[in-house]
């Protein structure tokens, strides 16, 4: 198939690429400046100067950086929010690789690119940000990258030498994925053209009214979905004429066929003279421990025995020197909470660890006889650096966001436990800056992962250092492994939920990691046992929710999503999402079980719940919430719900992720502290929660 646009359409695209220069003049940071110490702001997270996903927990990711044939240099797409204009600074960056790093700006413009997944059989835009990864010409003269403009991703390149970028494809619809073919005459993409013929089905059906089928998801859409994901195909196209063909099959080993967004991906290593190393489960369990296994110089399969081979695993690379050896990079410690770099030989004995790390390297790719390697901790925003497989010498080589060494942050201590089921579980104790020992903070409990540098969770909507700078002890939890790891017959994710969601397993044992580890710092005596909040998005706002129904121990809450209860999740959810949650034993809307729901239905249990609770709600998401705020208001009960227009799962705007931030601080700030802001425009807000304190009636929370 042919892809022609427009004289129109190509101007267009052209046109946008003249950035808005005076909102973006600071993508890249001034070299030298000097600011003074000072404390933090939301604005200081949310301007984050982002390269690759900005999560820590997203392992098992393919790398945003790409290396220069010469091995000189490396690509790169650097992202950063700008809340005032509600849009990204974004840009492909080169910079040296030894040496000063002198980042240059090669293309500047384009929208935010988000993931979309298929989700009980329907695609849907989860809102977060789509991993990319630009890619060099054989000859090193050109980068080839997507770029989004006016809605459609398409390939771009652009010159090494930073004389011009230019549109290369007239894609109909969204580009997936890019590479250059061998000889660097052709760019090989991905499209998924069936998604043009799906929509305009759906669109033609409407004429004579959809049938209301197991397309339909209400919370998302007033109309059907696209089943199914449409198939991705390959096409070659020459940059200079514009002519695409269909990518052969030597070109389509180039790009990835399948969509990779969002899942983690099973390391594969191939060397130089053809040996493979890979990863495979140990049993039929889904969940069951990687192990690795490799090819000797004979073609003899061999499998790693050590404990050092016991899962974890996110990456592995041969030496490039003859493939000798096998270099890997796993998650070990307790829960996992640390990495590992291994050298090992196939059949010359157990591997030989070179690196024990409690920071978080992501995206590593080889270069410079090394691994070029994103990394953070709880304090350190994300940087490139270089790893030595040899002697584990990591080097700094370029940091996107130097402003941070002059923000005065709290201390934050790693704090591990177990929880009743004997589950290994670790949290981040963040402290404000100049904490005083024997002090009794408010504490906010912030979930659901905690690698690598603390924004705001799991879905980043609770600014943690923001919290601690306002006088908030903080405890990041990271999520212990699933119950149903450790039960007998599962052999897919069926039975895995099935385990899971047995007498509300998984929420009891996420309940008693939580409380453990509040108890821990309430043992310590920082946090004031009266003045805890809790919080989350998706799995860490049903945890909050199981909490605030199953125990007193939080003062105030807030979650980013909500809820399942017994008619919204069976009816807004829509045909497919009622199926899915009857095959895992829940019972169907027509059928009342208080007894079944009780532990977890905030519905049945509104009039006992007395605790401030805010929902801050994508559009796609609240009519999921509606049964949950209606029983708590008629319950009279202290609940406010705001709904965000234009967003998914993951809230993905600048502009009301600063509103979600500033809100959250405000919230627990007045039922946690009391203080009110004095900003006139929030006069209304602080109406409504001090008619809701009066409400509570004293003596209910803490003053």
């Amino acid at each position: 198939m042919a892809f022609i646009a427009s004289v129109l359409f190509i101007l267009c695209l052209m046109a946008s690429a003249t950035p808005a220069m005076a909102a973006c003049e600071d993508l890249l940071p001034s070299p030298g400046a000097r600011q003074a110490t000072r404390s933090i702001t939301p604005d200081d997270l949310l301007r984050l100067r982002d390269i690759g996903q900005p999560d820590g927990s997203m392992f098992g990711q393919p790398s945003p950086l790409s290396i220069s044939p010469d091995g000189r240099e490396a690509a790169f797409v650097l992202n950063r929010a700008n809340p005032d204009t509600n849009s990204y600074c974004r840009a492909l960056v080169v910079i040296n690789l030894s040496g000063p790093p002198n980042p240059r700006i090669l293309d500047r413009g384009g929208e935010m690119i988000t993931n979309s997944t298929l989700a009980r059989g329907l695609v849907v835009d989860i809102g977060f940000p789509a991993l990319l990864t630009p890619t060099w010409s054989p000859d090193g003269l050109w980068i080839a990258y997507l770029r989004r403009d006016h809605g459609i991703t398409q390939v771009w390149r652009a010159r090494a030498d930073g004389s011009g970028a230019e549109v290369v494809t007239r894609s109909p619809v969204d580009v997936e994925a890019v590479a250059w073919t061998s000889d660097g005459r052709r760019i090989v993409y991905v499209a998924q053209p069936g998604q043009e013929d799906a929509r305009r089905r759906i669109a033609e059906e409407g004429r004579s009214g959809w049938l209301y089928d197991a397309r339909f998801a209400p919370n998302v859409a007033a109309r059907p979905l696209i089943p199914g994901s449409p198939p991705r195909e390959a096409f070659m196209i020459d940059p200079t004429s514009g002519e695409v063909l269909p990518a052969g099959a030597t070109e389509r080993s180039l790009v990835p066929m399948e969509d990779q967004s969002g899942s983690s991906i099973a390391p594969l290593a191939v060397s130089s003279d053809g040996r493979r190393a890979w990863t495979e489960r140990s049993d039929a369990s889904p969940l069951s421990l990687l192990r690795l296994v490799s090819t000797d110089r004979s073609g003899r399969r061999v499998t790693c025995t050590a404990t050092a081979c016991a899962g974890g695993f996110t990456g592995l690379w041969w030496d490039a020197e003859g493939g000798k050896e096998l270099r890997f990079l796993r998650r070990e410690g307790w829960a996992n909470g640390q990495m590992g770099l291994y050298r090992w030989r196939p059949g010359e004995g157990a591997p030989r660890r070179a690196l024990l790390t409690d920071d978080v390297l992501l995206g590593c790719t080889q270069a410079d006889g090394g691994l070029l390697c994103t990394s953070e901790n709880a304090v350190t925003p994300r940087q490139l650096v270089l790893v030595d497989p040899a002697s584990g010498h990591v080097r700094p080589v370029y940091d996107p966001n130097p402003e941070f060494g002059t923000i005065r942050l709290g201390k934050v201590e790693r704090l591990r436990w177990r929880n009743d089921l004997g589950l290994e579980a670790w949290g981040d104790l963040v402290l404000p800056p100049g904490y005083q020992p024997g002090t009794r903070l408010p504490m906010i409990v912030v979930q659901y992962h905690s690698d690598g540098f603390l924004r705001g969770g799991t879905g980043d909507e609770y600014p943690i250092h923001a919290f601690a700078a306002r006088g908030f002890a903080v405890l990041s939890i990271e999520r212990p492994a699933f119950v149903a790891q450790g039960r007998p017959g599962i052999r897919s994710y069926d039975d895995v939920n099935a385990a899971n969601g047995k007498g509300w397993a998984e929420r009891r044992s996420l309940l008693s990691s939580l409380v453990t580890g509040v108890n821990m710092v309430i043992a310590r005596g920082i946090a004031d046992p009266a003045r805890i909040g809790i919080t989350g998005l998706s799995d860490g706002a049903s945890t909050a929710r199981f909490a605030l129904i199953n125990t007193k121990m939080f003062a105030a809450a807030s979650i980013s999503t909500c809820c399942v209860e017994p008619k919204s999740v069976m009816t807004y959810g829509g045909i497919a999402y009622a199926d899915a949650m009857r095959a895992m034993g829940y019972p169907p809307a027509s059928r009342d079980d208080p007894d079944f729901w009780r532990p977890y239905s905030m519905v049945l249990n509104a009039r006992d719940m007395n605790r401030p609770l805010l929902m801050q709600l994508a559009d796609e998401e609240y009519l999921l919430g509606l049964e949950t705020f209606t029983a708590l208001r008629e319950a009279d009960q202290p609940v406010e719900m705001h709904v965000y227009p234009g967003e998914h799962h993951i809230k993905w705007q600048p502009a009301h992720r600063r509103a979600i931030y500033e809100r959250n601080l405000d919230w627990f700030q007045f039922w946690l502290q009391s203080p009110v802001d004095s900003d006139p425009a929030k006069a209304s807000q602080y109406a409504r929660w001090e008619a809701m304190r009066r409400s509570i009636g004293p003596g209910a929370l803490p003053p």
